[in-house]
């Protein structure tokens, strides 16, 4: 008897999470499909769920016209995305390590600070760091002073240096570096280990996990930042990312041509996330579960 509740339970708890799964693949399905409809069997209603002739020119069109300069969107994109990344792990892995395995005065008060941080908004911070980053001394053409250029609002700079730290990152290493026995930084301690060696040979192997997890959830979030850099690329439009191109797309084409192709745009900019986190879901999910993030 028990066997056979379980067995229905089992299928029950897989038909739930099946369905629940269909429901938020729908709309990934209607834009792919929509991508390759017409403008008449995009707006048709019913909504028309499978395109009557595919048409594979939307994705030609995009990358070839010359209104709209995809390639030059996801450079941007990739460079701003990857170095974001790869110095939020940095920053984030060496301060976490300094909270969880160092002591020394005012630890707790710093990562409390830390976290305060978290509790803000982040618009409220545009200005102030945008006017910080428009007198940035020595880019831009401005002098030692900040005055008399564009600062790093002018380079890819400006787009990266206000997100190299991350509050969250740094909250993520520590507790997952906190699971780490201390005796095992003790026992190289005692062998003359350097902290820098303890760092690089004991504790970043034993986190990556954590590592692919903060790495896929930044470099997602800085590919889909819209925000920030629409406010940089407004007075400097070689910067423009992805999302922000995208935007720009609805300018370049008329009404009856844009649906299509923007759709078929936002696919080919999809793909870069969907790659990253098929190649690396399974440390993804061990990263998830233990470091204890719901």
């Amino acid at each position: 008897m028990n066997r056979t509740r379980n067995k229905v339970s089992l299928i029950l708890n897989y038909f739930l999470l099946a369905l629940i799964a269909s429901a938020m693949f729908l709309p990934f399905f209607w834009l792919v499909s929509a991508s390759l409809q017409t403008y008449e069997e995009i707006i048709s209603i019913p909504l028309t769920w499978l395109p009557s002739s595919p048409q594979w020119s939307n994705y030609w069109e995009v990358l070839t016209s010359p209104n709209v300069k995809l390639g030059l969107y996801f450079k941007n994109s990739f460079i701003v995305s990857t170095v974001i990344t790869a110095s939020v792990l940095l920053t984030s892995s060496m301060a976490g390590y300094a909270l969880a395995k160092l002591r020394f005065p005012g630890r707790d008060l710093f990562f409390t600070f830390t976290l305060s941080t978290m509790m803000f908004p982040t618009f409220i911070f545009l200005i102030p760091v945008y006017y910080i980053l428009r007198r940035f001394p020595f880019l831009g053409g401005n002098n030692f002073l900040g005055q008399g250029g564009s600062g790093a609002l002018s380079s890819h700079a400006g787009l990266i240096l206000p997100f190299v730290v991350s509050a969250w990152g740094i909250f993520l290493m520590r507790q997952f570096m906190m699971t780490i026995p201390d005796d095992f930084v003790d026992a190289a301690r005692i062998d003359g280990a350097s902290e820098f060696r303890i760092f690089t040979t004991i504790i970043a192997p034993l986190v990556k996990p954590a590592f692919v997890t903060l790495g896929i959830f930044q470099f997602i979030g800085s590919w889909n930042s819209f925000l920030w850099p629409l406010i940089v690329t407004t007075s400097a439009q070689h910067l423009m990312t992805l999302p922000v191109g995208l935007r720009m797309m609805v300018t370049a084409y008329s009404t009856t041509t844009v649906q299509n192709r923007l759709f078929a745009a936002t696919v080919l900019g999809i793909i870069p996330t969907i790659v990253i986190f098929l190649a690396l879901q399974r440390h993804y999910v061990k990263g998830i579960t233990l470091s204890g993030i719901k």
